[in-house]
C-alpha cells in the first residue's frame, strides 16, 4: 500500500508541474484525481484496480464540474489583435510587380516592405497598383485588386 500511495504522490506532483508549465489548465483535473485517490486510498484500504477506478471517476467529474466555467471563462476575455489581423483590409501599394508564376510581388503597407501574392490564382498585378490585403500568410500579404 506504500508504495501505491508513493506512486500517487509523484503522479501528483508530476500534473502539478506539468500545469504549472504550462499554465493551460490540461492537467490540474487529474493532479486534483491524483489527491482523491490518495486520500480515498487511505480512508478506505482500496485495491489498486479501485484507485484507478478513483482517479479516473474524480478526474473526470473535475472536469465536467469545471470545463463549462472555462469555456465560457475563455470566450468572455478579449483578445488582442495582432499586427498581422490589423493589416487585413488595409490599402498596400505594389512595388514589384506580383506575379505568382516567376515569383515576384512586393508591396509597401504603412512603410513597410512586405511579399505578396494575388489572392486569384494567375493574376498579375502590375508595380504602383493600389491593392487591399485580404489575409495575412505568414510573411506574406495575399492581396487583390478592389475596382
Amino acid at each position: 500500500m506504500a508504495m501505491e500511495l508513493f506512486t500517487w504522490a509523484v503522479i501528483f506532483v508530476l500534473f502539478v508541474i506539468a500545469e504549472v508549465t504550462t499554465f493551460q489548465l490540461v492537467s490540474i483535473w487529474f493532479a486534483l484525481g491524483a489527491l482523491v485517490t490518495i486520500f480515498s486510498s487511505i480512508m478506505f484500504d482500496l485495491s489498486f484496480i479501485a484507485q484507478i477506478a478513483v482517479f479516473t471517476i474524480s478526474s473526470g467529474i473535475f472536469l465536467a464540474l469545471t470545463f463549462p466555467f472555462l469555456s465560457k471563462w475563455r470566450k468572455s476575455r478579449k483578445t488582442v489583435s495582432t499586427n498581422a489581423e490589423l493589416d487585413v483590409g488595409e490599402r498596400a501599394v505594389v512595388i514589384e510587380e506580383i506575379n505568382e508564376d516567376i515569383g515576384t510581388g512586393r508591396v509597401t503597407l504603412k512603410g513597410v516592405d512586405w511579399s505578396a501574392v494575388p489572392a486569384s490564382k494567375g493574376t498579375v498585378i502590375p508595380k504602383d497598383t493600389i491593392v487591399t490585403v485580404e489575409k495575412v500568410k505568414g510573411a506574406k500579404l495575399i492581396v487583390a485588386v478592389k475596382t
